[in-house]
């Protein structure tokens, strides 16, 4: 009986919401075989690669609606997004670098280090028209790491321009960055912070450097994703959407303890795909990806 009330609980929900969900569409369980779910990212086919952290591997969901492994060892990867030319650029967590994988699997690591000093661990990316990428660097203690302390003062947003090995600080007044997307005009940046419960827009200067903080909502998060209509989608409990103004127009319900992460892919980029904990999910929407 639970179960069909949390069903029913969210067909309501989803036929509530006609400008945001397809009608009479819910999440669909895909499969429920990994640890921990993260960095869905698509290609230009609308393929969906996405990442199992604890378990190493780099996995794909073709337009097919096949499952398949991609990867595996992948670095512990964990955000991922696939540029220009179909390679997939990962923030390797194993040993904080950010990879480039090309579509046959050879490796190329894009940095290392920060002024010698290792990263806390690159969680989320997001990639500009120049190629330059953004991306935030929280610290999360991992198991299969030796030091128990990050060696960088604080937890940042950095940016790495194309063909650089270094990047550059150009956020450091977020307590805990996490999400992060640019908004496709390549004028403004937003960035969850997940450590202090807010997410932030910021102007993007032509040198790839941040300015004119403003708070977008009071809510933070894990993953976030832009629609083609300017919403924004949080992840963490569930996935809220706001509007362009910062109000929340919907709210998708996940069955599951912890919502990590969102992309749009397939065919016509018009299906969410969901990375929640063990499992991963799909939902007809009404509105397209921009990514």
């Amino acid at each position: 009986m639970k179960i069909l009330a949390l069903l029913f609980c969210i067909v309501q929900q989803a036929d509530s919401l006609p400008g945001v969900v397809a009608p009479g569409a819910v999440p669909e369980l895909v499969s429920k075989q990994f640890s921990f779910t993260e960095g869905p990212a698509p290609d230009k086919k609308g393929n969906i690669y996405f990442t199992d952290q604890p378990n190493n591997q780099i996995w794909k969901y073709d337009t097919e609606g096949k499952l398949s492994l991609f990867l595996e060892p992948s670095g512990r990867a964990n955000g991922l997004y696939v540029d220009k030319k179909g390679n997939i650029i990962a923030c390797a967590d194993d040993h904080n670098e950010m990879w480039s994988i090309t579509p046959r699997k050879k490796i190329k690591v894009l940095m290392t280090d920060y002024a010698g000093k290792k990263f806390n661990g690159p969680n989320d990316l997001w990639i500009d028209a120049k190629g330059g990428i953004y991306f935030t660097d929280p610290y999360y203690q991992r198991n299969y790491w030796t030091r128990q302390k990050g060696e960088i003062e604080g937890q940042k947003v950095y940016y790495l321009p194309k063909g650089k090995k270094q990047p550059i600080s150009v956020a450091d007044d977020i307590k805990k960055p996490n999400g992060i997307v640019g908004t496709p005009d390549g004028k403004h940046l937003l960035v969850a912070d997940i450590g202090d419960n807010k997410t932030y827009k910021y102007e993007i200067n032509t040198d790839g450097s941040l300015g004119n903080r403003v708070l977008f909502v009071n809510k933070g998060g894990d993953g976030i994703t832009l629609d083609n209509r300017g919403n924004l989608y949080i992840c963490g409990h569930g996935v809220s959407v706001f509007n362009p103004q910062g109000e929340q127009i919907a709210q998708i319900p996940v069955p599951e303890k912890w919502t990590a992460n969102a992309c749009f892919g397939g065919k016509d980029q018009n299906i969410l795909f969901i990375t929640a904990s063990t499992a991963v999910y799909v939902l007809k929407m009404a509105v397209q990806g921009v990514e």
